[in-house]
């Protein structure tokens, strides 16, 4: 019996129907044909660029699993060098058959050939397989990635904290009014009246 071929290689404009749906829940939410458009342009976008790469794995002719790779820094503050290995996926039906390991190979071989001594990766908190995958080579958690639509994230940070700025511009208008009314009700307390001093005898 034959061995199974792995082959990886840079993804062409064809690929994008099937990398549209081996990434369809990463993608913007639009119909099928917007999402392989939206491939289309990264296809395009990496080929036009030597610090970006989609790298697909063919199992026996078959596209099998892919990566997007981007040569940028270890975060915007940390300027040092790294390749992201963004998204590696495998298809279900292609799973423990080396696809995984040959994606994080190109990884590799593109981090050398930038001469870049970091790889980081991007994968779903919720994807317990491709996480302890990653471990087993070696990248270990740096960071958690959260996301949030923006009405929510101000519906939330306006509803939370010690006060907000309404409550504040309120509590000094009461804390005026109090004062006022202390100060109009000194006024209206009767002074006693001073008595002229005894001249000495």
């Amino acid at each position: 019996m034959s061995r199974p071929s792995l082959t990886p290689r840079i993804a062409c404009l064809e690929d994008a129907p099937v990398l549209a749906e081996l990434w369809s829940d990463v993608l913007r939410r639009a119909d099928r044909s917007e999402q392989v458009s939206d491939i289309e342009l990264v296809i395009k976008d990496a080929a036009a660029s030597p610090e970006k790469r989609v790298v697909v794995v063919e199992y026996n002719g078959q596209l099998a699993g892919a990566v997007f790779l981007r040569m940028t820094t270890l975060s915007p503050l940390n300027l040092e060098a790294a390749v992201q290995a963004i998204h590696p996926r495998v298809f279900d039906h292609y799973r423990r058959h080396g696809v995984g390991r040959t994606l994080m190979e190109a990884a590799a071989s593109f981090a050398e050939e930038c001469a870049v001594l970091h790889v980081s990766t991007a994968i779903p908190q919720a994807a317990r397989d491709a996480n302890r995958f990653m471990a087993r080579l070696g990248l270990a958690p740096a960071a958690i990635y959260r996301v949030a639509p923006t009405s929510l994230l101000r519906s939330r940070v306006s509803t939370q904290g010690p006060q907000r700025r309404g409550d504040v511009g309120r509590s000094r208008v009461l804390a005026a009014r109090r004062s006022l009314r202390r100060t109009r009700g000194a006024e209206q307390i009767p002074l006693p009246e001073h008595e002229d001093p005894i001249a000495p005898q």
